[in-house]
């Protein structure tokens, strides 16, 4: 468990910045760089000391992040939607998936971030080169440019979902928030 166990880090000021191993994140809180914020609840054990793993911390520190523009790309478009058909909502591995121009580039669509979504082969076939109110269609989220230096590295890394990281990466269901306003 804790070979392979990730933790969330925060700044500071409770932005998510990075995930990293929990074997990192137990030598950052011995060393007092960082805080435990959400825990395991299991306990590490040494000759000299037992510890709650943590599952959330906090540094110290505020770390000042470059902006570092996200490159427009297949594999970008992709895990900005989740590997997930933005019509039918059906999640494929990237083999199944197509981009599809919600604006055809036929019609005057551009390659740009808010014009291009993932879609499955079936629901890109079906859309064809029409627009979306032309065929009855809808998109389950509108494109976005994503703007959070640090989305794509947290999304890649995300893979289980864990229920505790959801509030501070602005996934919380009870609470639901603006998403284009959290990122611009």
């Amino acid at each position: 468990m804790f070979a392979c166990h990730r933790v969330l880090v925060l700044n500071s000021s409770y932005e998510a910045i990075n995930i990293c191993t929990a074997r990192r994140a137990v030598i950052m809180l011995i060393t007092g760089k960082a805080d435990m914020v959400e825990e395991n609840g299991e306990i590490i054990h040494s000759s000299s000391l037992d510890i709650r793993l943590p599952e959330v911390i906090r540094l110290r520190r505020f770390i000042k992040l470059p902006y570092r523009p996200i490159p427009f790309c297949r594999k970008n478009i992709m895990l900005r939607d989740g590997y997930r058909c933005q019509y039918c909502g059906v999640q494929h591995s990237p083999d199944k998936l197509t981009l599809d121009h919600v604006i055809p580039i036929s019609r005057g669509g551009k390659d740009i971030w808010s014009n291009v979504v993932t879609a499955c082969k079936k629901c890109n076939h079906r859309k064809g080169n029409y627009l979306l109110n032309e065929i009855e269609m809808k998109l389950l989220n509108p494109p976005r440019k994503p703007t959070l230096p640090t989305y794509l590295h947290l999304v890649r890394l995300m893979g289980e979902k864990r229920e505790v990281w959801r509030k501070y990466l602005f996934f919380d269901d009870a609470a639901p928030i603006n998403v284009e306003e959290a990122i611009n």
